[in-house]
């Protein structure tokens, strides 16, 4: 089969190879891989940063793949051949007490697809029977583009308790993953404020803010009433410090990324006195991957979706990421 594979850090190290078609184990299928989707996790993979220190090379790329199941390993339900699935990122151990209480984004010991077994932009990927869902009538470029962002963001939502009587600051919402984030607070029916680096399309019911760094963004949100809920998706942490400060009493502030400024600096008075909560949130349950597809299927949400690349086009799509337009980039396998 071919694959894109990273043999050493930096993009001159990735190319699209010829490599072994893998063979799913006991509890795991194998997909004819149809579309994947290029995430920031993908870039601390190239460049051995971050969590994607964990990679150990050579490693096929690729978190979210999307397709066709077309072998099952072992003690897999035969109902799963043929099935139209996407995979999640995320495997939890399954052992755990989070994983036996359904909470399997809090799971201590879980893996990540395309960072600590082969990922999905290849023409096969063997994943565990567990982390595959249906994808039902969605074509396999917006499961891709959804399985990873929007259950994080549900599950972001959630840990806030947030409710349509609440006022919602989104932070770094001119990204993929702050896009599906305003989308699905808006389809909650809480007021959103959106704020960004550059201009935002204009949404029904979402006021923006455009500030080019943390100081801009600290002078621009004092001209606010505070917030009930601050979500963070931009990863910097002077962005995610400017949020919790314009929260109110007992706000509630929750970040889905640390992957671009992990330096966090509070004020712990302010936290300590007007009762503030601050949560971290990187991944997500299975419920929440069911619900995604469920908003998608129904059309309550839609990804965008930016750019597409053949599969021999990923070291340039890859050069591209984040100058290319607005959404996710997905790579077509087949």
């Amino acid at each position: 089969m071919r694959a894109a594979l990273l043999r050493t850090n930096g993009l001159d190290g990735l190319g699209v190879e010829a490599a072994p078609r893998p063979e799913p184990g006991t509890g795991e299928v194998l997909v004819a891989v149809e579309a994947v989707s290029l995430n920031q996790l993908d870039l601390n993979v190239i460049a051995g940063l971050g969590p994607g220190r964990a990679a150990r090379l050579p490693r096929v790329l690729g978190l979210d793949p999307a397709g066709t199941v077309v072998q099952l390993g072992a003690h897999v339900d035969e109902g799963l051949l043929g099935r139209r699935v996407v995979a999640k990122p995320n495997i939890p151990c399954g052992g755990c007490a989070n994983c036996a209480r359904g909470r399997e984004a809090d799971c201590p010991a879980q893996t990540v697809l395309g960072v600590h077994r082969d990922g999905g932009a290849a023409e096969f990927v063997a994943v565990p029977a567990r982390n595959v869902f249906d994808r039902h009538d969605v074509d396999a470029a917006t499961a891709s583009a959804i399985v990873h962002s929007l259950p994080i963001v549900i599950n972001a939502v959630d840990a806030a308790s947030v409710t349509a009587a609440d006022r919602v600051l989104v932070t770094g919402a001119g990204g993929t993953l702050g896009h599906v984030a305003v989308a699905y607070l808006r389809h909650l029916g809480a007021t959103v404020v959106a704020a960004s680096r550059a201009e935002l399309e204009a949404s029904d019911g979402v006021e923006r803010v455009v500030a080019h760094d943390a100081a801009e963004l600290a002078q621009a949100l004092s001209a606010f009433e505070p917030f009930d809920v601050a979500l963070d998706v931009s990863g910097h942490g002077g962005i995610i410090a400017a949020g919790v400060a314009a929260l109110g009493w007992g706000g509630r502030a929750v970040f889905c990324s640390a992957s671009v400024d992990a330096r966090l600096e509070l004020d712990a008075r302010d936290l300590y006195l007007n009762r503030k909560q601050v949560r971290g949130v990187a991944s997500a349950d299975f419920e929440h991957v069911r619900r995604a597809l469920r908003l998608v299927q129904h059309g309550d949400i839609a990804p965008i979706i930016g750019s597409r690349h053949p599969l021999d086009g990923i070291v340039e799509a890859y050069r591209g990421f984040g100058a290319s337009p607005r959404g996710k980039v997905v790579i077509d396998v087949a």
